[in-house]
């Protein structure tokens, strides 16, 4: 009988081996799927393969390893894989932005493929170190909230296709191509960051960059790595990957802090996938933003949530869970995190700080005044935050305000006009532009509200500090003004807040509305079909196009809110006739509602991507030119400079108005990854906010003559003053502003024409 059962043991050895392997292939098939679904994509967008892999093999073993070793010796116990991944994935941007900056401030850059060494050794080398690498006790991860997850990552980044990479080439192709006026800038910072730390202004050498740099230093690093050159990572690389580990980011997060793994999942939805709630206007920055699909025109914004995200989960940690979830602590380590995602989100973004500054402001009025007391988590937690923000104020913007003002509803106040009316009239229109705001910005984050209600109003200390971070977003932005509106950040910011504290209040409505795996299954269903239709019906009827915020362009987003809040209140007038047919539905009511409201935004996302296809540049926004023959002569000074070499250039506008350059010109600085002596000023942090705008006159009119003479009336004397004090090396001459001085090819050598631009050394 013991023959016979080892016998039976032995010839079930290899079912057993077999049932573990398809585990193992469930277990990771929707990671699989989400990066053949990418790979697809950007191989379809014009990406080199080559660079898909060495770009995936920089981010597993130059982000996600070496990162994910140095949490797990922070954290305390495990509680998922994909959490460890994930938070390791941002802890590894921190550490790879430590080494780009000790690395390049030393002149060392092409050392910077080796930092993860210095990670790795003491992992191998160190007993107590070791156990980072084999880690038991994982939490399974839900099936269903896997494959949720991969399908947000995947439906954004087709968003990101049809917005972005399809519209925007690697390097541009015709003389007719345009780009985003923000995407040269970024792209020129990142070029600089190649080789200095901290970077100046690309477009005035010398000039400091006080500015939330961060993002880029990361792309310089992510080309530094892995070899793939920086259009390649900026136009087509680092954005998509930003983002899949944004949504996961969201997910694990939210799970982690509500203890509920689909709150995760819906709290990445409504960060991902439902946008702003609207009827399509034509214009695509409402109050100051487009949809919620910032990312791809303003990346150092994903690049703070990134940072911003485990950042929230780490001090909800410390603040406490709250009661019945049942979440592996952090323990002590997670102070060491705290401080080192405090000190990268500085610089990642500079509306991410001052909002946890607030919502660990408001955590700790309400303890004070609810229990009496000060909870110190929450003050030292405070005290760090509050440090992080004195350190960016002083040492990374000097005190600059990058033209931030306060100026209280300044964002708001073009909707209501300067017509003189009736003090009553205008007390009215401000009430409804403020209605209009919040139902077009927040409408997602109504989940709140059932949060609210089901805990009667006594939320737990981490609850209040995620609605203290959602409140405080748009309460900064109505307080603060901006001339390129960049207070639409600080609302952003709270979407990384709100979005999770929403998701929980779904969540525990859907569990009071004890609904079967049936009922929920359907009620899924339903949402995507009422998505589907609002989706369609936009697409089909689209609304005038307006040119300016007026209070004409509120009108459709009135119209589709009085629309849908009627069917709901049809709705709920025919709920009990409903409930008496269909006994299920009884006590269903607020959750089918509540679905509604929140799903009610999801057209933003299509309807963005949609309005790309209609424009060179995935948007209706502000373009320069960027025609081939201008990069085709920036390229060649890349391939043949140093980089610490300087270029002039005759090019200083994006285009003259009523005679007044709009000095927002990027392009050479952007494809040259080489500091230009003078090229658009506009965008210099002394510049920001002044009067004039991007028309206002560069700051140092002598330099600008020695660089404007140059090209116009050259002499030897000139341009040894040009070499010698400048330290301009390089002439860019481009032939459509105005043809240069033909004395020029008799005192410098010309070394590049394309007919459109010549490219001169000096002698």
């Amino acid at each position: 009988m013991t023959a016979v059962a080892a016998g039976a043991s032995t010839l079930d050895t290899p079912t057993r081996r077999s049932t573990r392997a398809l585990d193992q292939l469930r277990r990771y098939a929707p990671a699989v799927a989400v990066f053949v679904v990418l790979a697809a994509i950007l191989l379809d967008a014009g990406t080199p393969a080559v660079d898909i892999a060495r770009y995936t093999g920089y981010a597993l073993l130059g982000v996600v390893l070496p990162g994910t070793l140095v949490y797990r010796a922070l954290r305390a116990r495990p509680h998922t894989l994909v959490e460890d991944l994930a938070v390791g994935a941002a802890v590894g941007l921190i550490l790879e932005l430590a080494a780009w900056a000790v690395l390049t401030g030393l002149g060392l850059e092409h050392w910077l493929r080796y930092w993860p060494v210095a990670v790795l050794l003491p992992f191998l080398a160190v007993p107590r170190l070791r156990r980072c690498w084999r880690v038991r006790g994982y939490t399974p991860v839900p099936t269903g909230w896997a494959w949720s997850v991969a399908a947000v990552v995947v439906g954004f980044t087709a968003y990101l296709a049809e917005s972005f990479l399809y519209r925007n080439p690697i390097l541009p192709v015709g003389e007719g191509q345009a780009q985003y006026i923000d995407l040269p800038f970024q792209l020129s910072i990142a070029g600089a960051a190649t080789h200095q730390m901290p970077p100046d202004v690309p477009q005035v050498a010398g000039e400091p960059l006080h500015y939330h740099w961060f993002g880029f230093a990361h792309m310089a690093a992510a080309s530094l790595v892995s070899g793939v050159d920086l259009p390649t990572v900026f136009f087509r690389l680092a954005v998509p990957a930003l983002c899949l580990l944004a949504v996961v980011l969201v997910a694990v997060v939210g799970w982690r802090i509500t203890g509920r793994p689909y709150a995760g999942a819906v709290a990445a939805a409504l960060m991902f996938t439902i946008g702003e709630f609207g009827y399509e206007n034509g214009i695509r920055q409402l109050f100051g933003t487009q949809a919620t699909f910032i990312v791809w025109g303003s990346p150092s914004m994903t690049y703070s949530w990134v940072l911003l995200l485990p950042l929230i989960a780490v001090l909800a940690d410390r603040i406490g869970p709250a009661r019945g979830v049942a979440v592996p602590p952090l323990g002590r380590g997670a102070w060491v995190l705290a401080a080192l995602l405090l000190v990268a989100s500085t610089g990642a973004k500079a509306s991410s700080v001052p909002v946890v500054v607030a919502a660990l402001a408001l955590t700790a009025l309400v303890t004070l005044v609810v229990r009496r007391r000060l909870a110190w988590p929450v003050l030292v937690a405070g005290a760090l935050a509050l440090a992080a923000q004195g350190f960016a104020t002083a040492i990374l913007f000097a005190f600059e305000s990058h033209g931030v003002t306060v100026d209280p509803f300044s964002g708001l106040r073009p909707f209501v006009g300067t017509v003189d009316r009736p003090a009553g009239t205008t007390a009215l229109l401000w009430v409804a532009v403020l209605l209009a705001f919040l139902v077009n910005l927040q409408l997602r984050l109504a989940g709140i509200v059932a949060l609210i209600r089901y805990r009667r109003f006594r939320l737990e200390p981490v609850q209040v500090f995620l609605l203290g971070g959602a409140l405080a977003g748009p309460a900064i932005y109505l307080l603060v003004g901006h001339p390129g509106s960049s207070n639409q950040y600080f609302i952003r910011a709270g979407f990384a807040f709100g979005v999770i504290a929403s998701a929980w209040g779904y969540a525990e409505l859907l569990e009071r509305a004890r609904l079967s795996t049936r009922s929920r299954i359907l009620l899924g269903v339903g949402a995507a079909g009422f998505a589907l239709v609002l989706t369609l019906i936009q697409l089909d009827h689209p609304a005038e196009v307006y040119a300016a915020p007026t209070w004409d362009v509120l009108r459709p987003l009135f119209w589709w809110a009085a629309a849908l809040g009627g069917l709901a209140v049809l709705g709920a007038l025919l709920w009990p006739v409903l409930a008496g047919q269909w006994p299920r539905l009884r006590g269903r009511g607020a959750a089918i509602l509540l679905t509604g409201v929140l799903v009610a935004g999801a057209p933003g996302l299509v309807l963005d991507a949609a309005a790309g296809r209609q424009y060179p540049n995935g948007g209706a926004y502000a373009v320069v030119p960027m025609p081939q023959s201008r990069v085709d002569a920036a390229r060649w000074v890349y391939e043949h400079s140093d980089p610490d070499d300087i270029v002039a250039t005759n090019v200083h506008c994006r285009a003259m108005v009523n005679g007044y350059c709009d000095a927002r010109s990027f392009w050479l600085s952007a494809y040259t990854e080489r500091a230009v002596l003078v090229e658009g000023w506009s965008f210099a942090p002394r510049m920001v906010g002044l009067p004039g705008g991007p028309y206002a006159p560069f700051w140092d009119q002598e330099r600008l003559q020695a660089n404007d003479e140059a090209f116009t009336a050259p002499t030897p004397e000139g341009l040894a003053t040009l070499r010698d004090r400048y330290g301009v090396r390089w002439l860019v001459a481009d032939r459509s502003v105005e043809q240069e001085s033909p004395d020029l090819s008799t005192l410098a050598t010309i070394r590049f024409d394309n007919g459109n631009l010549a490219v001169y050394e000096l002698r």
